[in-house]
């Protein structure tokens, strides 16, 4: 039986494995990010109750991370469609590489922040001027996601440029 399929026939699969690993692994690093975290403001908020809220700040950061893998996992499953235009190796190697470095990125940045605000939020505690210094590095952590994401986004253009059709 003769396939109308044009390209190359395990080329989506590379595609969807970085779509899946852009998600999975910026989700690892969110959730690691949450809970060590949430254990510092736990914590600390069992002696200064009334800095809970404020000590937040670490745990929407390390949410954010899992946006920018689920950013991605959306850009590249919408560009594997090959019944409508072939899909080669290329792109598919593309959209992996695209995943990889965004859910690397997020899955590192995730444990830089859950490490940093676990400490921060209760150093905090013990000294409030530590705050804008916490908030600082939390910053700098959460910019090595943003890297990933970008980069990921460059990558993931780059599919479809393969060959001149």
């Amino acid at each position: 039986m003769l396939s109308t399929f044009s390209g190359d026939e395990t080329a989506p699969f590379f595609g969807f494995l970085g779509a899946a690993a852009a998600l999975v692994f910026s989700c690892m690093g969110a959730a690691y990010g949450t809970a060590k975290s949430g254990v510092g403001v736990a914590s600390m908020g069992v002696m200064r109750p009334e800095l809970v809220m404020k000590s937040i700040v670490p745990v929407v950061m390390a949410g954010v991370l899992g946006i920018y893998g689920l950013i991605i996992a959306v850009i590249i499953s919408t560009g594997i469609n090959p019944k409508t235009k072939a899909y080669y190796l290329f792109d598919g190697y593309a959209h992996l590489s695209s995943g990889l470095a965004c859910g690397l990125a997020g899955l590192s940045a995730g444990m830089a922040i859950g490490i940093v605000g676990d400490a921060g939020v209760r150093a905090n505690a013990q000294q409030p001027k530590l705050f804008v210094g916490m908030i600082l590095i939390l910053i700098f952590a959460e910019a090595l996601a943003l890297y990933g994401l970008i980069v990921g986004i460059i990558l993931s253009s780059r599919a479809g440029q393969s060959r001149a059709d």
